[in-house]
């Protein structure tokens, strides 16, 4: 952590490397410091240690070093940049993220210059610009653009007043764009919409955040309406590709002229080339992140660049387009028969079903936060905010160290206070059914009697041609067949720790703290992964008791060295989603807090829902592309018309619809 000295050795070894001859470096401008700039007593022990000039250069510098530090941290505290103008002081306030005097530094600016939006544009959006500029260049990640952002809008805010007067008076702005945003119909998850908006905000786009669960048509008509310059999709589900698809159609259909963005983890730059794009004659863009996004939507709004680029995009989904059917003839596939006669054969008898320690309906309410926190799986975090890296290496990381340490201080401390403060509710609810399969479908029995049906779960098969021996799998091959004279079982479970979320967003937002915000959606979002990872745990070695010895560590459970599975409706191995309502009304989740919108995703947003295999053979696989025959069998078993599934399952298709 002492990057002073650690900067100084890089510097020194760089200069007296080049003038050795060097050529040639691969270095990060950020870590270096300017060799005249170093002070002449940590010149001179770095010299000695790099140019072995000394016996004891090492202990010297080390010892020098602790003075060094303390220094820094000093100076890191201290109010030196208090000193400068006031445009000086909000320029350092912005880049740094340093909400403290932005009162006092924003009421003084306005009296100086004389009018809101010229503080707005002046030394505000210098201060932006520099961030915008870091960012894009790598030196500067987003958790500190978060920040940056926190403070540009606290100071916006306290300008307003000044603005609609001035407004009034005549006077006006300009903004380098208008960004509409949304979250699909039928989906919940913003985290990283938020960030875009974010992220484009600090670039001087304006950001229209029409938030979650956005119908078409509110999308197209506020689009309209505030005559935005670029639409963003965003969603996390596998239904809102096709809304995502149904949005691109409307627009066509409206001679709509704005360029289209697609964000979401489970889009795709060739999903976007395959099903979005065609249904739109302009621009249509997969975004793969935040850093993404300002090249992307400054290109497109370029009077010099835009034309070139929204035809060089075209050009290349269409390759892409091309690339993709090419693939998809040379992959086979198997008619449904065929894949079920593949299909996985366990020995029942050698391995025979484990009989739960207990059966039925089991909850977890109002569970201890600071139980779950344990079982956080910090590397996803991290990945949130587009710091990648294992955990706890990134922390020590050369280039992302510092600013990861920050996150992870600032994630602890937030955690502290949900603990504390009570923010946060964490349900679970769960069960151990008596259960056999039957074909591909699973079926829950009412009691061990297995004389009533309580319910089914409807699985799909894998239909890809496989190498010799290799099974094409369906989940219902994990659970013993009805009718062979073993009583087997499944387990069911649904968590949140999301409940409240929505009230500390709310607070946050009102106080303009984006970073807050995001910050505890994401750490909900980590808390109910936790909370389902302590679940299975408990569920493996007490409730159902199949892995009672088991001694697994953190990293082991995270690397699903356990016994058994837990699939998620709409992961791979099961990817329809409808299948949650069956779920959902064996465990009766509402009574807990968690519910489905109308596109099966649950809220609120920090929810995890599925089934548990206990069978040693089980193993997480790809359902992946199925046939026509598959789609209109399981609309018979589902009671669907053919045609609701194929838009159910449209990404899972292997012909077109």
């Amino acid at each position: 952590g002492n990057h002073a000295v650690r900067e100084a050795i890089h510097s020194v070894f760089l200069y007296h490397a080049i003038r050795a001859g060097l050529d040639m470096g691969i270095v990060n401008p950020a870590m270096l410091q300017v060799y005249d700039d170093i002070p002449k007593e940590l010149l001179e022990r770095v010299e000695d240690l790099v140019l072995n000039r000394r016996s004891d250069a090492t202990e010297r510098l080390l010892e020098f070093a602790d003075t060094v530090k303390q220094k820094e941290e000093t100076g890191r505290t201290g109010d030196e940049w208090r000193s400068g103008t006031v445009e000086e002081r909000l320029k350092h306030a912005l880049i740094k993220g340093i909400t403290e005097h932005i009162e006092q530094d924003t009421l003084e600016a306005h009296q100086k210059i004389g009018a809101g939006l010229k503080v707005i544009e002046g030394p505000l959006m210098d201060g932006m610009n520099v961030v915008g500029d870091l960012f894009g260049s790598g030196k500067m990640f987003l958790p500190q653009v978060v920040k940056s952002a926190r403070v540009m809008k606290k100071s916006v805010a306290i300008l307003l007043p000044f603005i609609e007067q001035e407004k009034l008076e005549g006077g006006d702005t300009s903004t380098a764009g208008k960004v509409l945003l949304a979250t699909v119909k039928g989906d919940v998850h913003d985290i990283g919409k938020n960030i875009v908006g974010v992220v484009l905000g600090c670039n001087n786009y304006e950001i229209i955040d029409l938030g979650v669960m956005v119908p078409t048509e509110k999308i197209l008509d506020t689009a309209a309406a505030e005559k935005a310059d670029i639409i963003g999709l965003s969603g996390l589900i596998t239904p809102s590709l096709e809304e995502m698809v149904n949005v691109a159609k409307e627009m066509e259909l409206r001679k709509m002229k704005q360029p289209l963005l697609i964000g979401g983890a489970t889009t795709s730059k060739v999903h976007t080339a395959v099903k979005i794009e065609p249904g739109y004659s302009n621009s249509v863009i997969h975004v793969k992140d935040a850093s993404r996004s300002v090249p992307v939507v400054a290109e497109l709004l370029s009077q010099e660049r835009g034309v070139p680029f929204r035809a060089a995009m075209k050009k290349e989904y269409e390759e892409l387009r091309t690339q993709f059917s090419g693939a998809e003839r040379n992959v086979e596939y198997r008619t449904l028969m065929e894949a079920r006669n593949n299909g996985l054969n366990i020995d029942w008898e050698a391995e025979p079903p484990v009989v739960p320690a207990q059966t039925g309906t089991f909850e977890l309410t109002d569970f201890p936060i600071e139980e779950i926190i344990p079982y956080i799986n910090w590397m996803f975090f991290f990945v949130t905010w587009e710091l990648r890296g294992k955990f706890p290496d990134i922390l020590e990381d050369p280039r992302v160290g510092e600013e990861a340490t920050k996150l992870f201080d600032d994630a602890k401390e937030m955690l502290q206070r949900i603990v504390d403060e009570g923010w946060l509710t964490a349900n679970a609810t769960y069960g151990i059914y008596p259960a056999n399969s039957q074909g591909d479908d699973i079926i829950v029995y009412e009691d061990e009697n297995r004389n009533s049906e309580l319910t089914r779960f409807i699985n799909l098969r894998n239909q890809t041609r496989k190498e010799k021996n290799v099974p094409n799998l369906c989940l219902a091959d994990f659970v013993a067949p009805a009718g062979l004279g073993h009583n087997d079982y499944i387990g069911a479970f649904a968590v949140t720790a999301g409940i409240g979320v929505e009230q500390k967003v709310k607070e946050f937002e009102a106080d303009h703290d984006d970073y807050s915000s995001i910050m505890i959606k994401a750490l909900a979002d980590r808390l109910s992964e936790a909370f389902t990872e302590l679940l299975h745990e408990k569920i493996r070695r007490e409730t159902w008791g199949y892995a009672r010895d088991e001694k697994l560590t953190m990293e082991e459970l995270f690397r699903e060295k356990y016994s058994g599975i837990r699939p998620a409706h709409g992961y791979p191995a099961c990817p329809e989603h409808s299948e949650k309502e069956t779920l959902f009304n064996l465990l009766q989740c509402e009574k807990y807090g968690i519910r489905l919108t109308e596109n099966y995703s649950m809220m609120p947003a920090a929810s995890v829902s599925g089934l548990v295999f206990a069978h040693p053979a089980s193993s997480y696989f790809f359902v992946g592309k199925i046939g026509r025959d598959q789609v209109e069998d399981y609309a018979k078993r589902k009671g669907m018309t053919t045609a609701n599934v194929q838009r159910l399952l449209a990404s899972n298709l292997n012909f077109d619809g």
